[in-house]
């Protein structure tokens, strides 16, 4: 298989539990650069978000945000693609969660990423590690404010229930006209139709001129399901979810023993000299 794009997830997968990139994997990154092979993190995490690792990790490129919602420059600010929740989907979904499951909070995520519209309540459930933002800089508004305008992510959460139960409820809704996921984080990511990470890869893939056979891929959780099923070559961690690795071609050591700097220092090995 000839690789010529890398597709990796951060927390979980790239990243250490202390959200940092090891040595060894800052050398692995930097080696398959070095060959000609584009790195392309592929997170849930917002654009700002992924910069925060952006600089151990040597990333200076594409950067798909949002679980694929979003594709931007890390270096130039160009925007490849965005794809937005309208507001006419996510206002019926609210309004039936709040209605089946009471205590149930939104919030919407906007202007590239940037902005964080929080219900009020959900600062007081969250944490830092959540969407590696201070929950004291979420705010609190009415449910018709977050509701107001298009999300490039549709967080819902509840103090009582896990994601995965979460998730069923969305689903057992019967409405349509969006995508539904979950990170691993406490809380549901409601998307645009047909988005997820493998939809985003595809694209920036496409505009790259780079074949889907050519790509390799790492993840652990969720939402990586989709992107690990659909490239060359899918990666799970030893300490993905289930879902991960029933999507994935191979299993690869975990991200606290450096699991996808192992895979890549294989594939450098094994290129042409």
């Amino acid at each position: 298989m000839t690789v010529r794009l890398i597709a990796t997830d951060l927390d979980g997968t790239l990243l250490r539990d202390d959200l940092s990139v090891s040595p060894r994997t800052r050398r692995a990154l930097d080696a398959v650069r070095a060959a000609g092979i584009e790195v392309v993190p592929v997170s849930a995490r917002q654009p700002w978000g992924i910069r925060m690792i952006a600089e151990q990790a040597g990333f200076t490129g594409w950067a798909l945000g949002g679980n694929g919602a979003q594709c931007q420059h890390l270096t130039t600010g160009e925007v490849l693609f965005e794809a937005h929740v309208d507001v006419a989907v996510q206002q019926p979904v609210a309004a039936a969660l709040a209605e089946r499951l009471p205590g149930v909070l939104f919030v919407s995520v906007r202007s590239g990423g940037e902005v964080f519209v929080a219900q009020d309540g959900y600062a007081q459930l969250a944490h830092f590690e959540d969407h590696k933002r201070d929950p004291a800089t979420m705010g609190g508004h009415e449910l018709t404010a977050v509701l107001a305008e298009p999300s490039l992510k549709f967080i819902v959460r509840h103090a009582e229930w896990a994601p995965s139960e979460l998730i069923m409820e969305v689903r057992a809704l019967g409405l349509d006209g969006f995508a539904v996921t979950h990170s691993g984080a406490p809380f549901v990511e409601i998307l645009a139709d047909g988005v997820n990470k493998a939809w985003a890869v595809a694209k920036l893939s496409a505009h790259l001129g780079i074949d889907r056979a050519e790509v390799l891929a790492f993840g652990d959780a969720p939402n990586d399901a989709e992107l690990l099923a659909w490239a060359g070559r899918g990666v799970a961690m030893a300490n993905a979810h289930p879902e991960a690795v029933a999507a994935a071609d191979e299993i690869a050591g975990g991200n606290e023993e450096d699991g996808v700097a192992a895979v890549l220092e294989l594939l450098l090995a094994d290129l042409p000299r």
